[in-house]
């Protein structure tokens, strides 16, 4: 029997630009992929969710700021706290942490400059749903875009993090002036993750790297995984 295509939401926000990647980049690992726009109450069935790149409202007040009261982030929110799987890319990353559900806050580049460019970043965890086809220490080139990418926390929560094995990726070069040079982290519960970097544009070597392909295809087989433990 073939395995079930686990239901992965993305949700389209005005502004949203990576939306359509993403659910290109979902149905090429074998997920169905589920758009969601924004002024939805209630998600549909979904066995995880995708908050995409893009600039979100304009990135008016802060990137994410207006994003984070969407009718649809309430309901991501109540997902997440269920024990839903989240994934945040970029502006979605931005989204998590203004809403709550990530720490600390992503400020203008170190550089006051766009960023748009190959990196390669560093695996700090490979147990989770969104890392499972890594391995620690391994290294992955994946495509950043961003003007507002620098992660910062007061020290005392950044040592928290550190602890507490929260730390998913970090950069292996100087990128944007991130604290510790933090690419992606994830909640305590580790059902929540966002970063910066766009695994969607990196699914295809045509593109320059398939490396994003193995967080993408994690979170699909995590997903998939919860889909036949309900069969």
């Amino acid at each position: 029997m073939a395995s079930p295509q686990p239901r992965v939401g993305v949700i389209t926000y005005p502004g949203s630009q990576d939306d359509r990647d993403a659910l290109w980049a979902l149905a090429a690992l074998d997920a169905e992929a589920i758009p969601v726009w924004h002024e939805e109450h209630e998600l549909p069935d979904l066995d995880a969710v995708v908050l995409p790149g893009g600039f979100s409202y304009g990135d008016y007040l802060r990137c994410g700021a207006i994003a984070r009261f969407s009718p649809a982030t309430a309901a991501v929110c109540e997902y997440a706290d269920a024990g839903g799987l989240v994934l945040g890319i970029c502006n979605g990353f931005q989204i998590l942490c203004e809403a709550g559900l990530l720490p600390g806050v992503l400020l203008r580049n170190a550089s006051l400059r766009f960023v748009c460019r190959d990196v390669p970043l560093v695996v700090e965890r490979a147990d989770l749903p969104f890392t499972s086809r890594c391995a620690v220490g391994q290294r992955i080139v994946i495509p950043v875009k961003h003007g507002d990418g620098r992660w910062f926390a007061p020290p005392e929560l950044v040592h928290e993090l550190e602890v507490n094995r929260q730390v998913v990726l970090r950069y292996g070069e100087p990128c944007n002036g991130s604290v510790a040079d933090i690419a992606g982290i994830c909640n305590e519960q580790g059902n929540v993750m966002g970063l910066m970097p766009h695994p969607e544009h990196a699914v295809d070597p045509l593109l320059g790297s398939a490396d994003g392909a193995l967080i993408l295809a994690s979170l699909v087989e995590a997903a998939r995984e919860r889909v036949l433990a309900l069969l």
